[in-house]
């Protein structure tokens, strides 16, 4: 059996010049965002206690826990509000509506979790729509608006009322229900990236990327006054939200930086405090989506990156936490310093260090932020290639990366491998052959007159396999800088995927795109383990535990599968939908805990029991 233990989350999606969204539940202390197609729903006292929802089938965009914290309506890109009970393992589908006909940008729950008002781009003038959340119908007609709307909020007291703000600078206000156009208010020159409500009900705000800050009246929408210039943002202002007293409110900007702003009964906003700022101050630093839940001050930046700050002392430095926004790719684990380090890599670039047990222990900062295909490691070495047909090999301090000098393999690299016993040696496969790697330098490049589709080399350095596009495995034997072919094996009947030596050298496991793994024995070159084809699709990666006993496979079915490599396949441990997309990286962490990672962006830890 496999039981989930840990889940690095992925961060939320970002896209530069856009606010993002994130909702709060204060009794559980959770955040809810989105990444892809999954809903993240994360504990800000436990930020390995993440859930992850993956039932849209177009990328997420905004989720809402409903006022008693038992449901969470999320809504997409096409136009679908999706509610779901926010419990597993089941999460009931409660309903699901077609609402807008284009993407939609923000969602809110009325006070009493009958209504639900959902406003973004649509086809004509349907920008905004209140319905029932059981029935789907209508409450309300909301004209008003010529271009995408941007936010929305519900008046949290009665009489409800809802107000949108937009790309046509407008802030308009509505009555109801059935909600009809009031008024608008037009008191800003660029797009109005948020609007909020007070707690009270009493004011609402409206922030926008001309750099103010409106208050309005809660009542009859009418002005009442906006942020002192004094100490302001340099920047748009993307994001804003009430402290739970609404007495003061939280904002963030693409200049860096997050304010705390005193609201006075007559409306005016004093600059209270500016956050302390994070990060390096590149643009990965720019701030686009905040939250004020009960005492604590949640900022996300461009890259990714949570920061938690205490309301009652904002001095205080940040409890922050990361993690990757796009597909990771693959999974290295290391021992060091008693800890268990895992290091995760996505296609964009971005490299993570992780603690088992701890999580986030901050990204490594390369000197060249090139795209990473193919990611190898040992401890205090990373070998990378990126789309550019070079290998750099880096020396690892902590989280610090050397420099690294590029060594030009000329061609793409398909896969890379390092000899773990003899770290220097490193193996590099290309389309046509193989380039062996001794230290800094290209010692042999060899071209096979075949098409290779991934390669190995044993732990000692002194063997290496090669798989082609025809399904075969060829074996050579490595003498110094050469390389001899000993034989050839068919059994594949598909494009070999992947190949991994175990960890003692004695055998090795290959994997094809015809969804079939093999465990081969080294020396006599028979099969020690078949019938792996429990997979539905072509099988992405492969893992041996420490102590050769396992063998686990990952696939683009999304499932892993764990063998005993004497005993029948039957006897295998399933693991399904571990990776929303399919699943790119393992590793084993030691005898019963398995590391994976996937499409969805996310890290998990499975531990292992024998049935």
């Amino acid at each position: 059996m496999a039981k989930l233990s840990e889940t690095y989350a992925c961060v939320p999606s970002t896209e530069r010049g856009r606010g993002i969204l994130i909702a709060g539940d204060t009794k559980t202390n959770s955040i809810a965002y989105c990444n892809g197609r999954s809903v993240i729903i994360r504990s800000l006292d436990n930020p390995l206690q993440a859930l992850v929802y993956g039932e849209h089938a177009y990328q997420a965009t905004v989720a809402r826990f409903s006022p008693n914290g038992e449901w969470v309506a999320s809504a997409d890109v096409s136009g679908t509000v999706r509610i779901w009970g926010r419990h597993p393992p089941d999460h009931v589908l409660k309903n699901e509506f077609r609402v807008l006909s284009g993407r939609i940008d923000d969602l809110e729950w009325s006070p009493d979790g009958q209504r639900i008002v959902v406003c973004g781009d649509g086809k004509g003038k349907s920008f905004v729509r209140a319905f029932m959340w059981d029935s789907g119908s209508n409450v309300g007609e909301f004209d008003g608006h010529s271009r995408r709307v941007l936010s929305c909020s519900f008046k949290p007291t009665r009489p409800f009322r809802i107000v949108t703000c937009g790309e046509d600078f407008l802030v308009n206000f509505y009555e109801g229900p059935p909600f009809r156009f009031k008024l608008s208010q037009r008191e800003h020159s660029n797009f109005v990236n948020c609007i909020r409500f007070s707690p009270d009900g009493t004011k609402f705000i409206s922030v926008s990327s001309d750099k103010k800050g409106v208050i309005y009246d809660g009542k009859t929408g009418e002005k009442m006054d906006e942020f002192s210039s004094a100490g302001g943002h340099t920047g748009s202002i993307y994001a804003v939200s009430w402290s739970p007293d609404g007495k003061q409110v939280l904002t963030v900007s693409a200049d860096k930086s997050a304010k705390v702003w005193e609201i006075a009964e007559n409306g005016s906003g004093k600059l209270k405090k500016t956050l302390p700022s994070t990060g390096s101050g590149g643009v990965d630093n720019m701030l686009v989506g905040c939250l004020w839940q009960n005492n604590l001050l949640v900022t996300v930046s461009l890259g990714g990156t949570i920061n938690l700050f205490s309301a009652s002392d904002v001095d205080q430095a940040p409890k922050s936490f990361s993690g990757h926004m796009k597909s990771v790719t693959s999974l290295v684990f290391f021992p060091q310093d008693n800890q268990k380090i895992i290091l995760s890599s996505s296609y964009d670039g971005i490299i993570v260090r992780w603690i088992q047990g701890v999580g986030f222990a901050g990204r490594l900062e390369r000197k060249e932020n090139v795209q990473i295909k193919c990611f190898a490691a040992v401890e205090g070495e990373l070998l990378i290639s990126g789309y550019d047909n070079k290998v750099r090999r880096i020396s690892l301090n902590g989280d610090q990366c050397g420099d690294a000098e590029p060594l030009e393999v000329g061609a793409q690299p398909k896969d890379l491998n390092i000899a773990v016993q003899s770290p220097e040696l490193a193996l590099v496969s290309t389309d046509s052959g193989v380039v062996l790697l001794r230290g800094p330098k290209v010692v042999s490049t060899i071209n096979f007159g075949y098409f290779v589709t991934a390669s190995a080399i044993a732990p000692d350095g002194t063997e290496a396999v090669v798989g082609g596009q025809d399904g075969k495995l060829h074996f050579y034997s490595v003498h110094g800088d050469t390389l001899t072919e000993e034989s050839v094996i068919e059994r594949h009947r598909g494009p070999i995927s992947v190949i991994r030596f175990s960890p003692d050298g004695s055998m090795f496991a290959s994997g094809d795109l015809n969804r079939e793994a093999f465990v081969w024995d080294c020396v006599s070159r028979e099969v020690k383990l078949k019938n792996m084809l429990y997979h539905t699709a072509r099988i992405n990666c492969i893992a041996w535990s420490l102590d050769n006993r396992m063998v686990a496979t990952g696939s683009l079915d999304t499932c892993v599968i764990i063998y005993e490599v004497d005993k029948p396949p039957s006897n295998r441990i399933t693991i399904k939908g571990a990776h929303l997309g399919g699943v790119y990286g393992l590793s084993f962490s030691d005898e019963t805990s398995l590391v994976s990672s996937g499409e969805d962006a996310c890290i998990r830890v499975w531990t292992l029991t024998q049935q």
